[in-house]
């Protein structure tokens, strides 16, 4: 039997897919703009997403025990469709897309540095084989590797954000401005980056009921993993902001290595190749088991094929597993992960993942109306007035995906038409497969039901 999670585990999943070389390059095109005015920025994000955080906890409190957890919330709150559009949409494309990126930009680090004559996507290739045979072999494996990377990862980031905002680093600080930001609103326009640096963290819940004390260390995990990922993240853009221009900041595809090298020379590129591995390894490790759990919880409730069910021998999700990783192994070895264009629909796809957070926060509300006295091991306080809150600040992100309208208008006509062909995917999946109505909402007890295996059973044979 498989021993139960605690909550280092439970913070260090959290943490996981939060940092990644792509956040890091994301906090250095903040910085580059605002400088350390950016860290309002961050504060307003961290703090919204922490309110999300804090719903998705109460769903899984009120929920608890699925699989996959945000999609069965959805299904019993507003039904297949919604659920069909923001889960595909919001978290399956978007991981494949994020997981291909990130594997690349590993790669191309190490080329950055060392002159080894090895086409970069070999090493993101290579990276992404050992991540699909470490979790086949189980949530325990998974555990192990996360908990190590993770706080290697995070305490050396903290290290050289500390090492940076003391200005104790062996190279030469450069003379610039450290804020510049002049007002307030001047630090909205980049809400919808800094969302991007706080996303992640829910990917504790599919791993809920592998975690000891659900109860307590689910919420707190989530919280504790943005809570660090902020403290992080403000010594990091202070230490920028003191060694290295602005211009080369925005400029460099790789600005955690430019600070590196202007922090400690030689040693601080070495460091930072080292944690260009360390974030690869903890984002795309934590968002394959993840994966695996979301595609088989939304199996379970007939809103994906029932193969992604199947468990190889060590109870892993295997099914899900080798699908995120054969779309990680192509896209890197064609050299579609290095292109502009599928970087820019990182950022098309985060909306997604902004209207997923809405939708959960507006779950909440609704279950609060519907269901207010089913039992909840835990509650968010003050109300609906949090989820509210945390929808409209999530909505406003969404608002400032770019500071450019130009961009911002573009991405917004990019997700309009993927909505649409998402849209017809679920209308045409809701008729022929699930054959329920659209936004009818089923039952929560129905739902739940949906975990045992006994419904999926009695499901085929209805079907046969």
């Amino acid at each position: 039997m498989n021993k139960k999670l605690g909550l280092f585990s439970a913070i260090a999943t959290g943490v996981g897919l939060i940092v990644a070389t792509s956040c890091l390059m994301s906090l250095g095109q903040g910085a580059s703009i605002l400088g350390t005015g950016f860290i309002i920025t961050m504060i307003i994000a961290c703090a919204i997403n922490i309110l999300t955080a804090l719903s998705m906890a109460e769903l899984n409190a009120l929920m608890p025990n699925l699989t996959g957890g945000l999609a069965q919330y959805t299904l019993a709150g507003m039904g297949p469709f919604v659920t069909i559009l923001t889960m595909v949409g919001g978290y399956l494309v978007c991981q494949m897309i994020a997981g291909t990126v990130e594997c690349a930009m590993f790669g191309n680090a190490i080329n950055s540095v060392f002159d080894t004559g090895i086409p970069s996507w070999v090493f993101s290739v290579a990276m992404v084989v050992i991540l699909i045979f470490a979790n086949l072999r189980g949530v325990d494996i998974f555990a192990k590797i996360q908990n190590v990377v993770a706080y290697v990862l995070i305490g050396s980031l903290m290290i050289m954000g500390i090492l940076g905002t003391l200005g104790i680093g062996t190279g030469e600080q450069v003379s610039q401005p450290s804020n510049l930001a002049d007002t307030i609103p001047d630090t909205f326009g980049l809400l919808g980056l800094a969302f991007f640096l706080f996303i992640g963290c829910e990917f504790v819940i599919p791993i809920a009921k592998s975690i000891k004390n659900e109860r307590r260390n689910v919420p707190l995990g989530m919280v504790l993993s943005l809570v660090i990922i902020l403290l992080m993240q403000i010594f990091l853009v202070v230490g920028m902001t003191k060694y290295t221009a602005y211009e080369d900041l925005g400029a460099s595809a790789s600005p955690h290595i430019l600070f590196g090298t202007a922090l400690l020379g030689r040693f601080g590129s070495y460091w930072m190749i080292l944690v260009s591995a360390l974030a690869v390894v903890s984002t795309v490790n934590s968002a394959m088991s993840s994966f695996s759990f979301m595609c088989a919880g939304m199996a379970k409730i007939n809103l994906l094929p029932t193969f992604f069910l199947k468990k190889n021998k060590r109870g892993a999700y295997y099914i899900g597993i080798l699908g995120i990783g054969l779309v990680e192994i192509i896209a890197n070895a064609v050299g579609l992960s290095t292109s502009d264009s599928l970087i820019f629909m990182i950022n098309v796809a985060i909306v997604f993942w902004m209207v997923s957070y809405v939708i959960s926060n507006i779950n909440v509300v609704i279950f609060r109306a519907r269901l207010p006295k089913a039992p909840r091991t835990f509650k968010v306080p003050f109300g609906p007035v949090l989820p509210i809150i945390a929808a409209i600040g999530t909505a406003f992100m969404i608002w400032n995906i770019s500071d450019d309208p130009a961009q911002r208008l573009l991405i917004f006509e990019i997700d309009g038409i993927i909505f649409v062909l998402l849209g017809i995917y679920s209308v045409l999946w809701c008729k022929f497969r699930v054959k329920r109505p659209l936004f009818t909402p089923i039952p929560m007890h129905e739902v739940m039901a949906m975990e045992s295996d006994m419904y999926l059973a009695a499901r085929r044979k209805k079907k046969d």
